[in-house]
């Protein structure tokens, strides 16, 4: 097997961690189908707890650091979350913006839209996708939606003062 990219935040400014748990998701477990782009294309349930003081807003995003570009692969961008709100309940990130709080702001995933989209990846080994709730010490992170992924994390990463990871594979 051919040596794995880096995890996304490995090479970034250290933050302190805090807690993110889903009922559909197992940390280092397999993302079930209903999260796969062909088959549900469901964005999972997220509750995470913990986040430092000084948190204004969280993000949520993930990424699949082993996608056979460059650049990986951006499937959900997630900004403005308030920060009373530490959950949010599967299919929140569809596009209609049910389940989402007022204010919630979808950046442009690598598929082009402003949702979730679920594990696609290419036949061959496991793709590990990186769900992150970054907790931000901004309201807003003053970001468009039409912004490209690399505004969207580098403001996001800019602005975090702490981070909850769950790491799920998915193969074909």
């Amino acid at each position: 097997m051919a040596e794995r990219a880096p995890l996304p935040y490995a090479h970034l400014r250290r933050v302190p961690a805090f807690d993110v748990v889903s009922d559909d998701l197992v940390d280092g477990g397999v993302l079930p189908d209903a999260h796969v782009y062909e088959s549900g294309n469901l964005s999972p349930h997220l509750r995470w707890s913990g986040a430092p003081e000084g948190t204004l807003s969280y993000a949520v995003t993930c990424f699949d650091p082993d996608a056979p570009t460059c650049s990986g692969w951006w499937h959900w961008l997630l900004v403005d979350i308030p920060a009373e709100v530490t959950e949010l309940p599967r299919g929140a990130g569809s596009g209609d913006m049910k389940g989402l709080p007022g204010g919630a702001i979808h950046g442009r995933n690598d598929y082009g839209t402003f949702d979730f989209g679920g594990a696609a990846p290419p036949p061959g080994p496991p793709h590990r996708y990186v769900f992150a709730v970054h907790a931000l010490g901004v309201r807003s992170a003053e970001v468009t939606p039409d912004q490209t992924a690399a505004i969207f994390s580098g403001t996001i990463n800019h602005h975090a003062l702490a981070r909850a990871v769950l790491t799920v594979e998915y193969g074909i």
